[in-house]
């Protein structure tokens, strides 16, 4: 209530928040929005548990301020909350976050969590795999490689590298921006899951008599990217397409030589819900903070960002990042 008391307020969020925490349940969905966040029929596929039931304890984990909703069409996901809604409580509502993160998931939770993955990751594969051959042709239903790439180049010319020697780049697409890396890093190495897609950035690559790319068929989780050590990532209009952004941020964020950068273009977070069926996209865009709260979750610390209006009404973010 507006005339409440300052102390009563205080008194309230410390009971919502220790109420809480004080479900076993409720700590095990803490413990899942960790690095991911899920729509409503998710989280009851991966707890098995009627949405009836999730919603009460969804309800009063928000009430607490551990957890924040956001709409996706007509969906709704969740993730964890930032810190700071309620700044005398930060420091338990850390505890709690580092504690249920210390938590190994029962069995059957992560049975049904990885399953979830995979299907994400199917789901996404497949899509590209059926319309490899109609790339350019989706890619300008939303934002085409040409109205950001002099952007994304600018940002990369721009950043602080003290080395060029190697340039990682996840979904490469049809190889467009490999013709822009090739010049200016001693290697490249293109990464990504989909065969059709490498297989076109190849004979690109080859037309153009590039001879420093190194093409990889796999995803971050590749065992080659483990001494892989890349001054620059990059990571241009691929994490609306992939299962879990703030994994990929947090493997490309391992792979990082002392003093890389992570380039990553991205949609800003929109409504636009025949994307996913039309445009094999996971996710509607991005929230900046959510992208923001990924990169640091994964030792990553804002340095530029670059925001480009659509003339469809879609908008493109820019965002550099570097080892916090």
């Amino acid at each position: 209530m507006p005339d409440q008391p300052l102390p009563d307020l205080r008194l309230a969020a410390l009971t919502n928040l220790c109420k809480a925490s004080a479900d076993t349940l409720r700590l095990l969905v803490l413990r899942v929005l960790c690095k991911d966040s899920f729509g409503v029929s998710e989280l009851c596929s991966i707890f098995d548990i009627r949405q009836p039931a999730l919603s009460h304890h969804l309800k009063v984990l928000a009430n607490a301020g551990l957890i924040a909703a956001r709409r996706e069409a007509n969906s709704i996901f969740y993730r964890r909350s930032e810190l700071g809604q309620h700044p005398d409580l930060e420091a338990l509502q850390h505890s709690v976050f580092n504690a249920v993160d210390d938590i190994e998931l029962p069995a059957d939770i992560q049975d049904r969590l990885e399953a979830l993955h995979r299907q994400r990751e199917e789901n996404s594969s497949n899509f590209f795999r059926l319309n490899a051959h109609k790339f350019h042709q989706q890619q300008d239903l939303i934002a085409g490689y040409s109205q950001y790439a002099d952007v994304v180049a600018e940002v990369l010319a721009d950043a602080p590298l003290k080395h060029r020697r190697t340039v990682l780049e996840v979904g490469p697409g049809d190889g467009s921006f490999l013709l822009e890396l090739a010049p200016l890093f001693e290697r490249v190495v293109a990464l990504d899951n989909a065969p059709g897609m490498l297989e076109q950035a190849q004979e690109k690559a080859a037309t153009a008599g590039l001879q420093n790319i190194d093409f990889i068929l796999d995803d971050t989780r590749s065992s080659q990217m483990h001494d892989l050590q890349a001054d620059c990532v990059v990571i241009n209009m691929v994490l609306h397409h992939t299962p879990a952004p703030g994994a990929v941020l947090h493997d490309v964020a391992a792979s990082l030589a002392p003093n890389g950068v992570v380039l990553v273009t991205e949609l800003c977070k929109h409504d636009q819900g025949w994307a996913r069926e039309n445009c094999g996209d996971l996710w509607l865009g991005f929230d900046p903070q959510d992208l923001a709260q990924w990169a640091q979750d994964a030792g990553l610390a804002d340095i530029a960002s670059v925001y480009l209006a659509q003339r469809n009404g879609f908008q493109v973010q820019v965002r550099l990042f570097g080892r916090a």
